[in-house]
């Protein structure tokens, strides 16, 4: 919660900065993208645990993402009780149900054949560690008084994005999961009015006869998602 005591400009050094050759740069550059596209959206879970310290340090990185005006508007539920996530997968599947029974569309769900989903989300309760990220709209001073949050729906994406690269950094793997609507989650998770859902992750170990659709391992070229002027 912020101090508006705090909030004065004043310039300080940048505290960490890197020195590498243009080589260096460019093997870094090639040995991320050769570790993030490994990265895979998984459905099929273990139920092996996963100790909330690994949740935490994720998370923790995701919360140092940048964001409008520096407000950080984002908060992040994790979620291993298992009667919560079966309360939650409950709820998801009534709102998937009347999705797929057209409440989408037939394009949109024409779309999603190719994925091989449906209804059914077994993984919202197998999964060790379900994460939900809320939006929040404002922000809190600590006297109590608001103040307008900027750039919320980019914030949040960049913090997710995090998220998603320091969950697969530490060995796990994930899935992005939006049910619509999802307004349930705020009062199964005791989030206030002012928040709002934007997506339910399952994390944890991929089980053993796990499987992706071939379909998600077909990625736009460069040349088609890059343009230099």
């Amino acid at each position: 919660m912020f101090s508006r005591s705090l909030l004065t400009y004043e310039a300080v050094a940048l505290p960490d900065r890197a020195s590498m050759s243009d080589a260096e740069m460019v093997s870094a550059a090639k040995s991320f993208y050769e570790k993030m596209r490994k990265r895979h959206s998984v459905r099929d879970f273990s139920d092996k645990p996963v100790s909330r310290g690994i949740i935490e340090a994720c998370i923790q990185t995701a919360g140092s993402a940048p964001s409008g005006a520096n407000h950080q508007p984002w908060h992040f539920v994790a979620i291993q009780d298992a009667d919560k996530k079966r309360q939650i997968r409950l709820a998801a599947e009534e709102e998937e149900r009347a999705f797929y029974a057209g409440g989408g569309g037939d394009e949109w769900i024409k779309a999603l054949e190719p994925i091989g989903t449906g209804p059914e989300k077994p993984h919202l309760e197998i999964a060790p560690w379900l994460i939900v990220i809320f939006a929040q709209r404002y922000g809190e001073f600590d006297d109590g008084s608001r103040y307008k949050n900027y750039y919320v729906n980019e914030s949040v994406g960049i913090a997710t994005g995090f998220l998603l690269a320091a969950l697969h950094h530490a060995g796990l793997v994930a899935l992005t999961h939006t049910p619509n609507p999802m307004k349930f989650l705020n009062g199964l998770l005791e989030r206030p009015a002012s928040e709002k859902p934007v997506m339910i992750i399952p994390v944890g170990h991929p089980a053993d006869d796990a499987t992706v659709p071939s379909v998600a391992k077909l990625k736009k070229p460069l040349d088609e998602i890059l343009s230099v002027f």
